[in-house]
């Protein structure tokens, strides 16, 4: 399979978004931009993989570079926001879902040295929590109300609930490694 597949040059379109973001986001004016960025970025998310798998055109190549634009974008987003509003529950919600990141990518990456991968694959809650992430971090890039409405507020209740989200999320995965490690006493 080569690696320049439509769905790959979309996942690396998506990598090229993050440093246009981090411009963007310090430039003035430019939320309404720094939001349509993100969320186009997101959108990409769901298209390159439904690509790929539509198209037959998976590969080891996407599998990992995929994964990597996701939680990169979230992560820079989530620090760019943070920096510009910071907040001790901010930041302890940034604090979880970065760590989740990290830890749930090196809890995956141990499964796969032991053959056990799909023992952590993505499960329906941390589906819920990307969406729920998502529509978070967009509405604070975009910090603007409409009309009454506060959009920060409404971002800063959802990345709350991502937060919560994310420890539920990662405790399914760790739960569900414990027990198949154990299961084969390799622990």
């Amino acid at each position: 399979m080569p690696i320049y597949t439509i769905p790959n040059l979309i996942t690396i379109l998506r990598l090229i978004a993050i440093p246009a973001l981090v411009v963007i986001f310090y430039l003035p004016n430019t939320r309404e931009i720094c939001a349509a960025l993100f969320i186009f970025a997101a959108i990409t998310d769901w298209l390159d993989g439904y690509l790929a798998r539509r198209w037959q055109q998976t590969s080891p190549f996407g599998a990992f570079l995929d994964p990597v634009a996701d939680k990169l974008i979230v992560v820079v987003s989530l620090i760019l926001i943070l920096q510009s509003y910071p907040s001790t529950l901010m930041a302890l919600s940034v604090m979880i879902i970065v760590g989740r990141e990290i830890l749930v990518s090196a809890l995956r990456e141990w499964m796969a040295s032991m053959g056990m991968r799909d023992t952590v694959a993505v499960s329906k809650l941390g589906k819920f929590k990307t969406t729920f992430q998502m529509i978070a971090i967009s509405l604070l890039l975009y910090r603007n109300s409409v009309g009454s409405i506060s959009v920060w507020d409404i971002g800063l209740m959802l990345l709350y609930i991502s937060a919560i989200l994310t420890l539920g999320s990662m405790l399914i995965y760790f739960s569900a490694a414990w027990a198949a490690l154990a299961r084969t006493g390799e622990y």
